[in-house]
């Protein structure tokens, strides 16, 4: 999560929301609602912002991250917030300045705009930029 003031960012809070791998799709999906509504509750964002499916050589995959990414749109209207919906590329160029760029680039890049900001991993990194990116569409 990022607040915007005027032109300038900062990080209130990243994180990774972890599910048991021999739990059942089901119960993932509802320990993803849970820790999700968790959060929204603590921070009171204004907003969320969502990056759209990419579709990945396995099929299996895409299909189990857009049932995740379902989840996430629900509980954030469910709370009601607007939602905004990012395309990667879109996401990677307004943190960049390419939509080509490397995951490794985009994290340069959150370090560069939110020092000393220690992210949770990757899937955190992801999510960071997707708000920076949202807060830079709202100017």
């Amino acid at each position: 999560m990022v607040a915007k003031s005027g032109n300038r960012l900062s990080h209130i809070a990243n994180g990774q929301v972890r599910t048991d791998p021999a739990a059942s799709l089901a119960e993932r999906l509802v320990t993803l609602d849970r820790e999700l509504s968790d959060v929204i509750v603590a921070h009171r964002p204004d907003a969320g912002a969502v990056e759209e499916v990419f579709v990945n050589a396995n099929p299996q995959s895409t299909l189990k991250l857009g049932q995740a990414r379902g989840v996430c749109l629900l509980a954030l209207a469910r709370a009601g917030l607007p939602v905004s919906e990012y395309a990667t590329r879109l996401v990677k160029k307004a943190l960049v300045g390419t939509g080509g760029a490397e995951k490794a680039q985009v994290q340069a890049m959150l370090k560069v705009l939110l020092p000393g900001v220690k992210l949770a991993g990757a899937d955190a990194a992801d999510a960071l930029a997707v708000a920076i990116a949202h807060a830079h569409m709202l100017r």
